[in-house]
């Protein structure tokens, strides 16, 4: 699933195909909006919150168009005549103005809202990494309401704070030094784990390629995460996978044995 910062990209990139634009037509390809037509609706702008997309329209009343990638979706902008880099099979909504369009691939979750409901999709979510709302503290206070829950698990929770994937959680979990699996009650600092993931993924928000190693060449730009079986960049130790979660929502940990031993 996209991290917190992919998706603040795909958040800038609506907003500059068609914020202050009007819709030419709106074409949605999901079965419950397949007759909604938005044309002559003005776009306000878009915003993300976590892993969530909204976008503003102004049309018969104030709309808000809610999105989420999911594992595979995707938001591209086009020139009027260009070729989708996409099938067209899979495009679940097309937004059109005079000049631009706007495809979104493969969206997990497609639906229009009235404005004021916006609070019932990311009410529930904890403060945003990338977001205006970021507090540094209160995502420390939520971590640590349940000190024996597994470290892994409570950075993916997005009402701890928004924005973290598998990929973060694997790589923060490394730089801390701590094994995926660690109690957060048994983290010495949390709020210095909790200030580097703000950092990475503000220092990844600008990048089409992330990195938490700082360099960006094939193979070397993460630290632990899809290496298993590869040697480690630190010390060279074989990294190690292992799937955990709730079953039918495992996610994989990756770790290194001698820079994250069990403790």
């Amino acid at each position: 699933m996209p991290e917190g910062d992919t998706v603040f990209r795909a958040a800038r990139l609506l907003d500059r195909t068609l914020a202050g634009h009007e819709l030419r037509s709106s074409d949605f390809r999901v079965p419950q909006l397949a007759t909604t037509d938005l044309t002559g609706g003005r776009v306000l702008g878009t915003w993300s919150r976590g892993k969530h997309l909204l976008t503003r329209i102004d049309a018969s009343r104030p709309w808000t168009l809610h999105t989420h990638l999911k594992m595979e979706g995707s938001w591209q902008s086009y020139f009027p005549g260009q070729r989708w880099r996409r099938p067209p099979h899979t495009a679940r909504v097309v937004l059109t103005t005079a000049d631009r369009i706007a495809v979104g691939f493969s969206l997990g979750i497609v639906e229009l809202l009235p404005r004021e409901h916006e609070h019932e999709v990311v009410g529930h979510l904890g403060p945003d990494l990338l977001g205006p709302d970021w507090d540094e503290a209160e995502a420390v206070r939520r971590l640590q309401t349940d000190p024996d829950r597994p470290l892994s698990e409570a950075l993916l929770d997005q009402t701890m704070l928004a924005g973290i994937g598998n990929m973060y959680m694997a790589e923060l979990c490394f730089v801390a030094g701590l094994h995926p699996t660690t109690p957060v009650g048994e983290v010495a600092d949390l709020t210095r784990l909790v200030r580097r993931a703000q950092q990475m993924l503000d220092l990844n928000k600008d990048r089409s390629q992330q990195t938490t190693t700082g360099d960006l060449r094939q193979g070397r730009r993460m630290w632990v995460y899809r290496r298993d079986q590869q040697p480690c960049l630190r010390c060279g130790t074989t990294v190690e996978v292992a799937m955990r979660g709730e079953p039918g929502q495992e996610r994989a940990s990756y770790w290194c044995p001698s820079c994250q031993p069990r403790r």
